[in-house]
């Protein structure tokens, strides 16, 4: 016969197990985290239970309902961690909520599992939390695109040598006119775009991303729609120059109108607006900083002269949006710092280097990236831009990478043998190519003389380039 259970019995036995359960440090979880089971300390498929301990009476009147088992309790705290794990601020220690236990789970056996538990979720919440901040900032990533400064990630591909560079410049030199980096750096123009080839750096940067996955033509268009638009500065430390500011304040639709004659403003007007907020609030923190007078162990902050620093705070002050501070970068940490800003990946960051900041660095675009596979310059199968732009980077000397950037792009275009999608049947195929006898090439052919890809099928892989930063300049 079993015996009868009484209100005030169940309530003895709650009350017992959750005197033994006091020293457990639950898990946390908002109110719509996952259940954990106490017995595995695992999620319970993503279902959530309700503790039935409020009103022990109820359980023997529901016994034709599914029997529910306990979970830990929900904590109200703020979704700071990844995976609703609480806030950085809040000491692990001051979280003292007694977990609501069911005696008849069958889980809750002995008091040590109780013990092994709050070790495993302890052990579980500190492995989360090792490492962050005790506030939140935002975090700059480095090298976000798995670049390697100074190191190849294919050290067993020995090749280009230098010898091998030095015959293609000369191939290509012959074919294409001699290309001499300039000693002086052009005044902008107001009309073109090209690819960094100004003396400011933010100029620079939004040229580039302008010109990317589209023609000379069409980001011209883009770029003198910005101009007509929002103007150019007609006074102050930046008279001259576009008027970043403006376009930063205005609305993204008034943007998308400015540059959408040039294509993919969707796309482009949405990664320009983020990257113009984010050089303004950094050049306000960088201002408080330099009058402050009290670094932030920024080598570049540490490093300015007055001169340089008076500059940036001026700058900051008339709302003339600069990141003409890069200069004073070494290469690696000016990679490193355009790559960060949206949509801007290692090729748009190495044109800027190249071209603005006047430093060997070899850029990779869709043309050179073709050319040097079919070379052999690059693992085939294994590399990607990103991947041949570190070994390029790395295997190519110094005082090629200018020129060889600049030939193998006008020879990947204008070559009837070196184009993207060429064959034998292809206008001009007679003609020959200089390097002809170097090169192993594969990938699409042209058909006889019929067209490929048809212009939607065009746009839509211009618009993907657009997207992973891989232009065809």
């Amino acid at each position: 016969m079993t015996s009868r259970v009484t209100r005030s019995a169940a309530a003895r036995e709650a009350a017992l197990l959750a005197a033994k359960a006091q020293d457990v440090k639950p898990q946390l979880a908002d109110s719509n985290g996952p259940d954990v089971s106490l017995k595995t300390g695992k999620s319970t498929s993503g279902r959530k239970r309700k503790l039935p301990i409020e009103q022990p009476e109820k359980l023997s009147k529901s016994s034709n309902k599914r029997k529910a088992k306990p979970s830990l309790p929900s904590l109200n705290v703020n979704d700071d961690l990844p995976h609703n794990l609480g806030s950085v601020s809040q000491p692990l220690e001051s979280i003292n909520a007694e977990p609501k236990l069911n005696k008849q789970d069958p889980g809750i056996k002995e008091e040590h599992d109780l013990d092994k538990l709050a070790s495993d979720l302890q052990k579980t919440v500190a492995k989360a939390t090792e490492g962050l901040p005790q506030q939140i900032k935002i975090s700059k990533k480095k090298n976000p695109y798995g670049l390697t400064p100074g190191a190849t990630p294919f050290p067993e591909w020995a090749r280009p040598t230098p010898e091998e560079c030095e015959e293609v410049n000369r191939l290509l030199s012959s074919a294409h006119g001699e290309v001499i980096p300039p000693t002086k750096i052009p005044e902008p123009s107001l009309t073109v775009t090209g690819c960094g080839e100004v003396p400011s750096v933010l100029d620079a940067l939004i040229r580039t991303l302008l010109s990317g996955a589209t023609t000379g033509r069409n980001s011209a268009l883009a770029f003198g729609g910005l101009v007509q638009r929002f103007g150019i500065l007609e006074e102050g430390i930046g008279k001259g120059s576009v008027n970043w500011d403006a376009i930063r304040q205005a609305p993204l639709k008034d943007v998308f109108e400015a540059i959408k004659r040039g294509g993919l403003a969707d796309i482009k007007s949405k990664k320009i607006k983020a990257i113009l907020d984010m050089v303004y609030q950094e050049n306000q923190e960088r201002k408080n900083i330099l009058v402050k007078g009290e670094s932030d162990g920024s080598s570049d902050l540490t490093a300015n002269t007055e001169g340089e620093k008076e500059y940036e705070i001026a700058c900051a002050d008339q709302n003339f949006l600069s990141l003409n501070h890069l200069h004073t970068l070494s290469t690696e940490d000016a990679m490193t710092e355009l790559v960060k800003y949206p949509g801007i990946g290692p090729k748009t960051a190495a044109c800027v280097i190249l071209f603005c900041l006047q430093r060997p660095c070899f850029a990779v675009d869709t043309h050179i990236f073709r050319i040097c596979k079919w070379l052999g310059w690059v693992p085939p199968g294994k590399a990607t831009e990103v991947t041949a732009f570190s070994h390029l980077e790395v295997r190519i000397p110094d005082h090629l990478k200018y020129s060889l950037h600049q030939l193998l792009i006008r020879h990947g275009k204008t070559c009837p043998r070196c184009r993207a999608i060429t064959g034998q049947s292809s206008a001009g195929w007679e003609d020959g190519c200089v390097i002809d006898h170097l090169v192993t090439r594969t990938g699409k052919r042209k058909e006889g003389n019929a067209k490929v890809p048809v212009a939607s099928k065009k746009r839509t892989e211009r618009k993907t380039r657009a997207e992973t930063d891989e232009s065809d300049e």
